[in-house]
């Protein structure tokens, strides 16, 4: 996958912006605040639909204006698409392949990247929707079609819970709540399919986490994913996993089919009386271990700032290995200063033989000399050089 042009118009500070770009590494530089996390922001919410910065798309839209439009020319085993999205600050976004207009949400079938940026750090150390999220994205990415899944699941969940809680203001008894054994086969047949999806992406990641850290920091510290499911464990015996580096079997539709609808009926009085739907999917967590050990709470900010590295390396080894869209656009946005100079190093043999990697930096010194042929300067939303 290679992104060969770039326009964008009204994406943050960018008015409009017009830029070639090459295969191979291409270094963006420039001061803070002047616009080189908002280009591959761009990029970045064309694969996943959503910003590494902020939970809501309005924020992207430059201030004064209606719409931002991230349009990006595309090359792929010799075939050309041009992909475009409009975030619009009120309803809902648009999208288009080769002008003619698609759903948002098949976006990702089209373009594929891996973007890591400082607020990933949050991935180790912050809460479990984050985990939730990077898992979705990676799951989308492989396989588009979850997009619809994951949707359709959120939108049950909702209904879910306004059932519940429109019961409880009315003092519906459980025996004659009827509805919620409809919504109840429904939550069960998207969250299964999704549990068993994550649990075998899950067992496909964790032994690329553990080769990617190795690769950073030079020492093997037993980097492992471990699955905390909601339906059938809690979060301590997700921690145990993780100190025997067991990240558990691959669970069939089947099997979560039948631990979800006996954990929904454990759970069923609770859930009327607090009015909220309290396993599945939207319940679940990653748990990253170190040395047998949680990373949360254990790790340094360096273990930590590595092995959320490794994690976004480690997704674009799968892609790379199992997606038809081939290399994803593997982004660093304002890795290197974070790392000394033998990590440096060793990150950049990591990326060396992708086929495109966009790199951004404050200061040229701090990225490898190897990855600077090709350096676009950035300064207020304009490029200033491009050498």
């Amino acid at each position: 996958m290679l992104v060969t042009h770039v326009d964008l118009k009204d994406f943050r500070n960018y008015k409009g912006l017009t830029l070639e770009l090459s295969s191979g590494p291409t270094l963006i530089v420039g001061s803070n605040g002047q616009g080189k996390t908002n280009l591959v922001e761009a990029l970045g919410f064309l694969s996943t639909l959503g910003s590494h910065r902020v939970s809501t798309d309005h924020a992207m839209v430059r201030q004064g204006t209606d719409a931002a439009i991230v349009r990006v020319r595309l090359e792929h085993n010799e075939r050309k698409f041009l992909a475009e999205v409009q975030i619009n600050r009120s309803g809902a976004n648009r999208a288009q392949i080769n002008r003619s207009v698609i759903r948002t949400r098949e976006l990702p079938r089209y373009f594929s990247s891996v973007l890591f940026a400082p607020e990933d750090l949050a991935l180790v150390r912050g809460e479990p929707s984050g985990r939730r999220r990077f898992i979705d994205d990676l799951l989308v990415l492989r396989s588009p079609r979850f997009s619809g899944v994951i949707a359709d699941y959120e939108r049950v969940v909702k209904q879910r819970n306004m059932l519940l809680k429109s019961a409880r203001a009315s003092g519906i008894r459980d025996a004659n709540l009827s509805t919620l054994d409809v919504w109840d086969e429904r939550l069960i047949e998207f969250g299964a399919e999704i549990i068993s999806a994550r649990s075998a992406l899950v067992a496909n990641l964790s032994p690329e986490v553990a080769k990617a850290y190795e690769r950073i920091v030079g020492a093997d510290h037993g980097a492992s994913l471990a699955n905390s499911l909601s339906i059938i464990s809690r979060q301590d015996d997700a921690e145990s996993a993780v100190a025997t580096n067991d990240v558990g079997e691959i669970i069939s539709v089947a099997d979560a089919t039948t631990a979800f609808t006996a954990a929904l009926e454990s759970v069923r009085k609770v859930e009327r009386d607090r009015a909220i739907t309290l396993v599945g999917p939207h319940r679940d967590d990653l748990i990253f271990g170190l040395n047998g050990l949680p990373a949360r709470g254990y790790a340094s900010h360096g273990e930590s700032w590595s092995f959320a590295l490794s994690l976004k390396l480690a997704s674009a080894e799968l892609l790379r290995r199992d997606s038809a869209a081939g290399d994803p656009v593997l982004i660093l946005d304002d890795v290197f200063a974070e790392l000394d100079k033998s990590r440096r190093e060793r990150l950049a043999d990591s990326i060396a033989n992708f086929e495109q990697v966009l790199i951004t930096a404050a200061v040229l010194g701090d990225v490898p000399e190897r990855l600077v042929a090709n350096v676009i300067h950035i300064q207020a939303g304009e490029v200033v050089t491009n050498e």
